[in-house]
C-alpha cells in the first residue's frame, strides 16, 4: 500500500561524509502527550541531534490537544510527534484533523499502541509511526527521514 505512512524500519542515515556534515536541516518540533514520562522519553531519543545532517533547534511539549491546535494554529513547527495513546484525545484522531485542517501540514510521526496498529497510522494520514514501547533508535531515526523531508520556503 502506497498510501501507508513510513514503519520504523527507516534506512540508515548516509555516510557519505563530507556532504551530509554540510547539508544541515534545522528543525522545529511539536511533541504531544499526556503522558510526562512519554514525553521525555522522545525528547530523550531524539537528542538535539538525531542524525549528523539534523538539528532540533526547537521543542515544544503539548499535554492537551486544545494546546496542540493553538500552537499548529500559529505554526512555524517542522514536525509534530503525536502520541496515539493520549487521552482523551489520541494522537491518531488529531493527525487526521491537522492533515485534514492546516494546509501544507508539517510532516507528522505518529507513536501507536503497538506495531498492529500501523492501519491506524495510515487512516491519519500520518507520515510515520514508531509502536510503543519508544525505541530511541527508531524515534530518532523517523525524526531524521522526516526532518530531511520538510520542505523550505
Amino acid at each position: 500500500m502506497s498510501s501507508s505512512p513510513t514503519t520504523d524500519h527507516a534506512p540508515a542515515e548516509s555516510t557519505s561524509g563530507a556532504s551530509s556534515a554540510s547539508a544541515s536541516h534545522e528543525v522545529s518540533i511539536l511533541l504531544y502527550s499526556d503522558d510526562v514520562t512519554t514525553r521525555d522519553a522522545v525528547r530523550l531519543a531524539v537528542g538535539r541531534r538525531p542524525a549528523r545532517d539534523v538539528e532540533v533547534r526547537q521543542w515544544r511539549e503539548c499535554a492537551t490537544a486544545p494546546a496542540v491546535v493553538e500552537a499548529a494554529d500559529a505554526g512555524g513547527w517542522d514536525i509534530f510527534i503525536l502520541d496515539g495513546e493520549a487521552a482523551p484525545m489520541g494522537g491518531l484522531g488529531l493527525t487526521k484533523q491537522l492533515k485534514n485542517e492546516i494546509f501544507d501540514c508539517p510532516p507528522i510521526l505518529v507513536l501507536t499502541g503497538r506495531p498492529q496498529d500501523g492501519w491506524l497510522a495510515a487512516w491519519s494520514q500520518a507520515d510515520h509511526a514508531v509502536p510503543h514501547p519508544i525505541d530511541p533508535i527508531a524515534v530518532a531515526r523517523a525524526v531524521a527521514a522526516l526532518a530531511r523531508s520538510v520542505r523550505r520556503p
